[in-house]
């Protein structure tokens, strides 16, 4: 109960007060403004995305050294799933796997009407039933989709192993499936045993790469995988249940260069085919996998909550929020846009021109990177649209933001 005050009141004896007691009125509860997006993860999705498409292009072995753009794709991406499951898991798991499959059907379509167009078929295994039965992982790529290992390449204007080279992106929406579809029962073995879990990954790879195992055939591919980034998919988790904030600040910066110093070391312990490339961290499995935690770990350890760009950053903001409008179609089809940059300059080594003054630009190894780039944009205009019926949203051609006009300053 409050009391109101309402003076002297004038009825016999004025040195009294009337005093009226009502009920307390509560707050009107002002429901909690829905959180933004997080900036940070969408740079690093970005930055992910842009070191992919380098490194296919110039394949240089220091790139994923730099920045390992797979392990922090999974661990964004363990941490939305670790978002996402305050719903039911059944609902959240259709959700996710309803957003990655549209634009697999698409790219499947495409690619396996190209290769039976180049003369890829039942008979081209030898085991025509076996063909017609893996052709299911185009649909549910539980498994390593088929693809041909040799082809015609359209009549020599493509490589023979174009096919090859352009489904190389599968193996990545391949883990993800599995990792979406286990997210719920690594959630709660996090949560009650958090460290045990995070290392289990790393305990697991090191047992399969330690020669004891045989890891051929499609089973191994899947545990490969997930034993090399499901280290990363858990931290994504721990890092949106808060679990890496309550370790000291002085910890992680302390542990993370001895766990980079660990993959490292075994890393330049791997024979390697080419000394002068040296060895390509990509190629190692359990060199991949140490060295992407401890990176993932200073990341996000870092982790600034970005609602808005810092002023340096402000300026990207288009191209960093189309890039993760378009994440799966830009992963997908940058390996198709670099083949067909094969075909595209060839020809322009009998332009005289281009022959007798440009021969410096033909033998640069960014100008497949330069004509590959506006292929991507056009792969985002042609299929991106895919993401946006996926996701059910308005499909839209090309999802780059504009800038507001007429907007007020406020006071």
């Amino acid at each position: 109960m409050s009391t109101v005050d309402l003076g002297a009141a004038d009825v016999g004896d004025s040195s009294k007060t009337l005093t009226l007691r009502v009920p307390h009125l509560p707050e009107i509860a002002q429901a909690p403004a829905k959180p933004g997006r997080d900036r940070y993860l969408d740079l690093l999705r970005a930055l992910a995305l842009v070191r992919v498409v380098i490194y296919h292009n110039f394949s240089w072995t220091w790139l994923p050294l730099v920045f390992p753009s797979m392990g922090v794709m999974f661990a964004l991406a363990g941490s939305l799933m670790a978002r996402s499951l305050s719903r039911p898991a059944l609902s959240v798991i259709r959700s996710r796997v309803r957003r990655l499959l549209p634009p697999m059907w698409l790219f499947g379509a495409v690619v396996v009407s190209a290769m039976i167009i180049d003369g890829w078929g039942p008979h081209a295994s030898g085991h025509p039933n076996r063909w017609w039965g893996e052709l299911a992982f185009w649909i549910l790529p539980l498994s390593t989709p088929p693809f041909a290992d040799s082809l015609h390449g359209f009549g020599g204007h493509l490589p023979t192993t174009w096919a090859e080279q352009i489904t190389v992106p599968l193996w990545y929406l391949r883990a993800y499936l599995w990792f979406v579809l286990l997210s719920p029962l690594m959630l709660k073995a996090m949560r009650r045993l958090p460290w045990v879990t995070l290392l289990t990954p790393l305990a697991l790879s090191a047992l399969l790469n330690s020669g004891l195992i045989d890891q051929s055939g499609r089973i191994m591919e899947t545990a490969t995988d997930f034993t090399t980034f499901g280290a990363c998919w858990l931290l994504g988790m721990a890092h949106h249940e808060g679990l890496l904030r309550r370790i000291p600040q002085y910890v992680v910066p302390s542990l993370a260069p001895f766990v980079l110093v660990a993959g490292y070391w075994w890393l330049q312990r791997q024979p390697v085919d080419d000394p002068r490339i040296g060895a390509d961290l990509e190629a190692v499995p359990l060199a991949q996998a140490i060295w992407s935690f401890g990176c993932v770990l200073l990341l996000l350890h870092l982790s600034p909550s970005w609602e808005q760009w810092p002023k340096p950053l402000e300026r990207f903001n288009g191209l960093i929020s189309l890039l993760n409008s378009r994440a799966v179609t830009v992963y997908l089809w940058h390996c198709v846009a670099l083949v067909l940059c094969e075909p595209l300059i060839d020809p322009l080594w009998s332009n005289d021109f281009f022959y007798g003054h440009m021969q410096w630009l033909l033998r640069s190894q960014w100008f497949p990177l330069i004509v590959a780039i506006p292929l991507i944009a056009l792969a985002i205009l042609l299929f991106g649209w895919v993401e946006d019926v996926a996701a059910r949203r308005r499909p839209r051609l090309f999802p780059y933001p504009r800038k507001a006009r007429g907007r007020r300053r406020r006071g």
